[in-house]
């Protein structure tokens, strides 16, 4: 055999020990590993996470990032006090969804850092993960169906190009009926 092949078969015969490194590592220290601090943060200040993702980005305006960008909206004061009240309801409902789902999780941690853990009890905490995660997203995704309906056309256009979305893309139509601003 050349030294060229040699080099290649060393180089070759090394890649999969250096492919088993985890993107999991350094995590494994953390309090609740299937969450970073953020994201328990995030869960108990009652952050959406991206959880609303498929409203923001089709012209379902955030109430907490309406309310942040109040005045390059031209929101009216009563427009702001109806955003504020949509966000003050979403927050109450979110922030203990966020905090269940932090004790379930760290519920869930426990139980295979005990090394007890059995399939039951993954299937039953993985479930009520789930049934929470879902609820949180709702209320988020709900959040966001009520600040459309508060504001005006031109408003959710300019809020999407101030939110970096698409310059031209308007948002289609809805009932104005329930506008008082």
């Amino acid at each position: 055999m050349g030294l060229r092949l040699w080099v290649v078969m060393i180089v070759v015969l090394a890649m999969p020990a250096a492919a088993q490194t985890s993107g999991y590592s350094g995590q494994e220290s953390r309090a609740i590993k299937a969450l970073s601090a953020e994201e328990t943060a995030d869960l108990l200040a009652g952050r959406g996470m991206g959880a609303a993702r498929a409203a923001e980005l089709n012209h379902y305006p955030g109430p907490a990032h309406v309310l942040e960008l109040r005045e390059q909206l031209g929101l009216s004061a009563e427009q702001i006090r109806a955003v504020q009240e949509i966000f003050d309801r979403m927050s109450a409902a979110a922030k203990p969804l966020g905090a269940e789902i932090v004790v379930a999780e760290k519920h869930l941690d426990e139980a295979f850092g005990s090394g007890s853990v059995v399939t039951d009890t993954v299937r039953g905490d993985s479930a009520a993960i789930a049934e929470l995660q879902g609820k949180l997203r709702a209320v988020h995704l709900t959040a966001h169906v009520e600040t459309r309906v508060v504001l005006r056309p031109e408003q959710i256009a300019r809020y999407d190009i101030l939110r970096g979305y698409a310059a031209g893309a308007a948002p289609p139509a809805h009932d104005h009926r329930r506008h008082s601003g």
